[in-house]
């Protein structure tokens, strides 16, 4: 059916970048297929979305709503005041905006919007990126009209007759970065005779990742290997502090790493969590990576999603817990292995989705049409 005016699109969920992002991909590809639909975003309170969402150059709207935690705490008495102001809140939205399609993305927000929503009888999608789906996601998932997924193996959670797979939208940046190589190099001014590892932990930094590469600094020194470093906020200044009486000449430690294609560009070996991001990422640029997955998530999902590529010889993984004592000695085994490096390489290829954005796009234009 022909619409008369723009198409009004509501994005939410958030809470890490993990949601954010590939949200606000999805939203960048609907305005570029019509610069004239109009989007509104809805996130939690006090998280990330509030800030990354407005700077991407949308707006959006904060509900009161957070998770529960797994022991008794003040928060979860006032989880269900939350719930019920957020229920309120969203009808309030939908009511004002009047949506043609609602999108979740995971993550608190998502739940009080999409459950309205769906009541109201609006078009609704999920887009899932983990290889086990979040709490929000399973609950929403017999409500809505499809649900987009990055894993081949999601019948387990979702009805199968809504799954389409479609995989991880990433920033588009990071397309083709291996053609950036001198670029980067020179960005970073590395010696381009030299290997290079990135370690990266997210925004917010890996304190196991960091702590076991403090823990090997001398061996990754006297082994001549180049590092870029990604510490998050958290770590930095500990870091900074750590090394101050080492070489650390080959090393180049920052807190952000806002330039993620010259990064991923510049490295040989990638020493990474496994969140969804960073894998859909990571299988674009075609990078050997070893992934040390955080074990403070729900479900232990970032295992699960490595454990995804591992068994497909796409990647190598090392437990949290034994990370300080096998993750640099992997990584420079891995960095001095030419054959196990283009092994690597051409199994995560295989996995890249780099449609996945335009992809879901589409299958949001269908449900409004």
């Amino acid at each position: 059916m022909e619409k008369h005016r723009p198409y009004r699109i509501i994005i939410s969920g958030g809470g890490t970048g993990g949601h954010i992002y590939p949200a606000i991909a999805i939203a960048n590809t609907l305005k570029a297929m019509n610069p004239e639909t109009e989007m509104l975003f809805v996130g939690a309170k006090g998280r990330m979305e509030m800030q990354k969402v407005p700077e991407a150059g949308y707006n959006i709207i904060g509900l009161w709503i957070s998770g529960i935690q797994r022991k008794l705490t003040v928060n979860n008495l006032s989880f269900p005041f939350k719930l019920i102001s957020s229920l309120l809140r969203s009808g309030k939205i939908i009511r004002k905006f009047k949506p043609d399609v609602v999108i979740g993305v995971g993550g608190f927000a998502s739940g009080p919007l999409l459950y309205r929503a769906t009541r109201k009888g609006i078009p609704s999608l999920i887009q899932e990126q983990n290889s086990f789906p979040g709490i929000t996601n399973k609950l929403l998932a017999k409500k809505v009209d499809k649900i987009c997924v990055a894993d081949d193996r999601m019948e387990r959670f979702f009805p199968k007759e809504k799954i389409v797979i479609t995989g991880n939208p990433v920033r588009k940046d990071i397309i083709n970065a291996e053609n950036k190589r001198e670029e980067a190099q020179g960005f970073f001014n590395l010696k381009p005779g030299k290997k290079t590892v990135l370690v990266i932990g997210g925004s917010n930094g890996a304190r196991t990742i960091n702590h076991s590469i403090l823990s090997g600094i001398e061996t990754i020194i006297q082994a001549g290997v180049q590092v870029i470093w990604q510490t998050g906020k958290f770590y930095f200044e500990e870091v900074n502090e750590s090394v101050k009486n080492h070489d650390i000449s080959n090393f180049r430690i920052l807190e952000f790493l806002k330039e993620m294609d010259l990064a991923y560009a510049a490295a040989d070996v990638v020493i990474s969590r496994a969140g969804a991001l960073s894998i859909s990422e990571l299988c674009l640029v075609g990078k050997p990576v070893i992934f040390v997955p955080s074990p403070n998530v729900a479900e232990d999902h970032q295992t699960k999603n490595a454990r995804a590529l591992v068994d497909k010889s796409a990647a190598m993984l090392i437990k949290d817990q034994e990370a300080k004592t096998k993750l640099v000695e992997a990584t420079l085994a891995l960095i001095n292995d030419n054959d196990r490096q283009v092994s690597l390489k051409e199994n995560i290829s295989k996995l890249a989705r780099p449609d996945a954005a335009e992809k879901i796009a589409t299958e949001i234009l269908k449900l409004i049409n």
